[in-house]
């Protein structure tokens, strides 16, 4: 109980009192597509993965062992994450590459996979199940969920109900939920899958979805109600890889979740710099390009 010693009671309110009746109250619209409505706690971790100024996010997409082991560019993450930390947005990984690899002082924002159960030796990649549950993600402090799904394969059911768990989970604690679209050998590429795939994630109740950038990119982020961002995909040379980074951002994507273009660049550090001056500070792909052969080393 507060101590009223001292406190003077009067009738009416203190005339001292400046309650600023002539400022309408205060309403804020948030930065984050389609979150205008979410509860506080989501829209903080949403906050810390899309930078508020900008309203876009660079990651870095560093989860391939969950499948793949030891990649290329991966081999010592311990050595890699502390050098390229400090110029992305979000770590992109696996409760196990953080715990073991990542000193937990970088305050950046986590994309914890959650999805696993096949790798790259299995017949059957798409075979997955949630291997990272809720309470570990809490432990985690992680700013969302990473699920990929499958759509169009004989998965496809099992990966959603992997997504839709994984929403359900999110939502009792504010953790957002990041729905990936998987591609694969028998998956489409075309503009038309991505756009069903990103939607149905979205109307699923991701909070944002992630998908590589294709033709017609603009109507497929028209068409999905909450934040996309594009994944890295396959090697590209640098100018092209900063091509992509911007022609999606010109085109309505929120973010780029860039892996192996980024720790198998030549320079991996100036690369990240460089996609960070599409992502946040309007650069074109020429003068981010210009940027990157500036800087590396």
């Amino acid at each position: 109980m507060a101590d009223t010693q001292g406190v003077t009671v009067h009738n009416s309110i203190d005339p001292k009192k400046n309650f600023h009746l002539d400022v309408p109250a205060g309403k804020t619209v948030f930065h984050c597509k389609g979150s205008d409505n979410y509860d506080w706690g989501m829209k903080d971790r949403l906050s810390r993965i899309f930078n508020p100024k900008s309203g876009n996010t660079l990651m870095l997409a560093f989860d391939h062992g969950y499948i793949m082991g030891a990649s290329t560019g991966l081999e010592r993450l311990d050595i890699l994450i502390p050098e390229l930390a400090p110029d992305v947005d979000v770590l992109m990984a696996t409760r196990g590459a953080l715990r073991s690899c990542v000193p937990p002082m970088y305050n950046k924002a986590v994309a914890l996979r959650c999805s696993a159960g096949s790798t790259v030796l299995s017949a059957d990649v798409t075979n997955e199940t949630i291997g990272t549950d809720i309470e570990d993600a809490i432990r985690m402090n992680a700013s969302c969920m990473a699920v990929q799904t499958f759509m169009g394969t004989e998965d496809e059911k099992s990966s959603l109900t992997n997504l839709c768990n994984t929403i359900n989970a999110g939502m009792k604690y504010g953790i957002p939920t990041l729905g990936v679209v998987a591609v694969g050998k028998q998956m489409a590429r075309s503009p038309q899958f991505f756009s069903m795939a990103t939607r149905v994630i979205a109307e699923l109740g991701a909070q944002l979805v992630k998908v590589y950038y294709c033709e017609d990119f603009e109507k497929v982020t028209a068409g999905c109600p909450v934040p996309i961002v594009i994944a890295g995909g396959k090697v590209l040379p640098p100018d092209q890889a900063l091509t992509m980074a911007y022609r999606a951002i010109q085109e309505g994507a929120h973010g780029v979740d860039m892996g192996r273009n980024i720790f198998q660049a030549e320079d991996p550090k100036a690369m990240a710099q460089a996609v960070a001056k599409v992502v946040h500070e309007n650069y074109t792909d020429k003068m981010a390009y210009e940027f990157f052969l500036d800087t590396k080393k």
